[in-house]
């Protein structure tokens, strides 16, 4: 019987076995880098091991400093969670050698099933479908092709080839990250299936020779090879084609005589074939999908398997409902979708029912690593949480889903979350009618969500107002009238930089506080608080203010209320409002003297560490070439040559550590 469960990982996963534990009477252990030191999960498990330093390799990739992590605080069992070590066969080796129960398959499952060349052809020898793969990049005979590395997953260490000129470039750059997320930089090539459906199958066996599965899940919706949204049951699959999928998985697993959770992935083509992708030792990020539809406590079976117990199952059992699941990352939709990191001033979403485990009734779930106040760095993957609907059919599952994402109040770091709640209320999504290049066919879903211009001058006027509110109370004369100016005829304006462009907000109020005209129009930034006309306000315009506060603005317009609440931390004001979110950076009346960048500077952007520079001062380099590469958030992230020309500065060399904006290198344009 487990007693005390270290928890080999970090995030919202540590946060998600911490309450099953506590639900069954499992103390728990968490481990944690510096970085981490004031993370949420270290405050709710009972018992807390420092692992010195902040990057993974020197905390989370270190099994030797986790099983004396676990001795240390007098542990008996080791989850792995998923990710870092979870599909490691040595540490799994480790901790049992140790003494430790471990949470998960035998080592040498791990082992096997974790080399996807190796596993491939296990399976194929158990008559299970597999696509054509080459090992060696030299022997391809056919494209486009995948480079996938052979160990790990996340889309990490993957790359889609449709050429052979830029075959090498691929293989070196998924050796690299490959080595970096995993530890190992092998990699092979695999048939790229054009229209295909990532689907995949929940299994969970025990010692006993019970090997049941739990349905299949729509993995189709992907970014970067990286799953954005999970749903199950799938829309495309019919009993006929679940029977074989889920017959193929569990023969999978009887095949490496497996033992605990783990998830079978196939691509599906549009004629129904399928073919095994690889097997996921471990347990899945969306698994809460499976949870909310079948009913079942996933990591509580986990634990009941790892102690020798007995699955109380006989078959599979029914799905109820559909569940569909979102994650959230933190990334800038406006800079090319890069990592993003910061402070996260308020993360609430409205109508959540439950955090973390299976419910009993249909509603909203939310699996967070972060609360309000978390900071979030660049050492880590950029997943914050993941949002999750259950309910009776999938049309009622995804409307649910998009309404609570676009009420969501997300501020002080860049998300996908606008993202999300296009692709779901998409109407091809909505008909599952869907791929893994859903977002490469429909590009529409990248606008955010507050892209109209008439929304967006409604939320900077009421930006506006509030802090105008502000000022008003911290006023000494906050007897006068709201907003009263001893010169009203001249209006009051204000300018701010929104995702989509620099806009300036120009209003009148009358002595009673009305709003006798307004204006927002978009302007060049270097045009701000340049002398010209006084903005031409429009005072017939529909528009009253109901109530206006520091935090909320009720506009009337046109007979209809519309409610704005607004959070502004320092020069940024965080915009809510029932149909999405925006955030607007105020700009000084009169900005200092800037300095040009220089035509040819290459600078970060983000905060990480350089980690391969292929260029000397003095080199001829031609447009796209790559220089060097920055990773942060267990990304790493290409710097290119804008147009050809002559490399005649280095600032940065391989390991040194950047901020976002920092000089890398001059290039001499020709």
């Amino acid at each position: 019987m487990i007693r005390r469960l270290l928890v080999a990982n970090r995030g919202e996963i540590a946060r998600r076995i911490i309450v099953t534990c506590r639900a069954v009477g499992v103390e728990t252990v968490a481990v944690h880098s510096d970085a981490d030191a004031d993370a949420p999960y270290v405050a709710e498990a009972d018992y807390a091991v420092r692992l010195p330093g902040n990057s993974p390799t020197e905390t989370y990739l270190r099994g030797d400093l986790l099983v004396d992590a676990a001795r240390r605080a007098g542990a008996d069992a080791v989850h792995p969670g998923y990710g870092f070590l979870s599909e490691n066969g040595a540490f799994a080796q480790a901790v049992q050698d140790a003494g430790l129960l471990w949470v998960g398959p035998p080592p040498k499952v791990i082992d096997v099933m974790g080399s996807k060349i190796e596993a491939k052809q296990l399976v194929a020898d158990a008559g299970v479908p597999t696509l054509p793969t080459w090992n060696d990049p030299l022997d391809v005979e056919s494209y486009p092709v995948l480079v996938k590395a052979s160990a790990g997953g996340g889309g990490r260490g993957m790359r889609l080839v449709r050429d052979a000129s830029d075959l090498a470039d691929a293989v070196a750059s998924a050796r690299y990250e490959a080595e970096s997320a995993f530890g190992d930089g092998t990699v092979f090539c695999e048939r790229y299936v054009e229209r295909a459906r990532h689907i995949e199958v929940q299994i969970i066996a025990d010692s006993h020779g019970s090997v049941i599965s739990l349905g299949e899940r729509e993995c189709s919706i992907q970014r970067r090879h990286q799953k954005i949204i999970e749903e199950t049951p799938s829309p495309f699959v019919d009993p006929a084609l679940r029977e074989k999928l889920c017959s193929a998985a569990v023969a999978t697993a009887r095949a490496v005589g497996y033992v605990g959770a783990g998830t079978v992935e196939f691509v599906v083509e549009p004629d129904s074939s399928f073919w095994f992708l690889e097997m996921n030792t471990r347990l899945q990020v969306e698994h809460p999908v499976t949870e909310l539809v079948v009913g079942i406590d996933l990591v509580r079976l986990q634990l009941l398997v790892a102690e020798g117990g007995k699955l109380p199952y006989s078959g599979p059992p029914p799905l109820r409902g559909h569940a569909v699941e979102a994650r959230i990352y933190a990334e800038d939709p406006t800079c090319a979708w890069l990592p993003r990191t910061g402070t996260l001033h308020r993360f609430d979403f409205p109508g959540v029912d439950q955090e973390f485990g299976p419910m009993v009734t249909p509603g909203l779930r939310l699996d967070s690593g972060v609360v309000a106040g978390s900071a979030v760095g660049v050492h880590y993957d950029p997943m914050l949480a993941k949002l999750v609907a259950w309910a009776p059919t999938r049309y009622e599952a995804t409307r649910q889903l998009a309404t609570a994402l676009a009420r969501a109040r997300i501020h002080g770091v860049g998300t996908n979350r606008d993202l999300l709640v296009r692709v779901l209320r998409h109407p091809s999504f909505v008909a599952g009618d869907l791929d893994t290049g859903f977002l490469d066919g429909h590009p529409e879903v990248f606008a955010p969500l507050l892209s109209s211009v008439d929304c967006l001058r409604l939320s900077c006027l009421a930006a506006a107002l509030a802090a105008s509110a502000a000022r008003q109370e911290a006023s000494p004369l906050a007897t006068l009238p709201a907003r009263w100016r001893n010169i009203p005829s001249v209006p009051q304006t204000v300018a701010y930089e929104a995702p989509s462009g620099t806009f300036e907000v120009a209003y009148r109020l009358d002595r009673t506080g009305a709003l006798s005209g307004w204006t927002v129009r978009r302007v060049e930034r270097d045009d701000v608080g340049l002398p010209g006309a006084t903005p031409e306000l429009d005072g017939s315009s529909n528009v009253a203010i109901v109530s206006a506060t520091p935090a909320r603005v009720v506009l009337d317009v046109s007979g209809v209320r519309y409610t704005f609440d607004v959070d502004r931390v320092g020069d940024v004001s965080y915009v809510d409002t029932a149909e999405g979110s925006v955030e607007l950076t105020e700009l000084p009346r009169f900005p200092p003297p800037g300095t040009e960048t220089a035509e040819g500077t290459l600078t970060a952007p983000l905060p990480g560490s350089v980690v391969r520079v292929l260029v000397v001062p003095g080199q001829r380099v031609a447009a796209g070439d790559l220089l060097l590469t920055v990773e942060a958030m267990k990304l790493e992230h290409a710097v290119h040559a804008p147009t050809s020309g002559v490399i005649t500065d280095l600032k940065v060399k391989t390991g040194a550590q950047v901020e976002a904006g920092a000089l890398l290198a001059v290039l001499a344009p020709d």
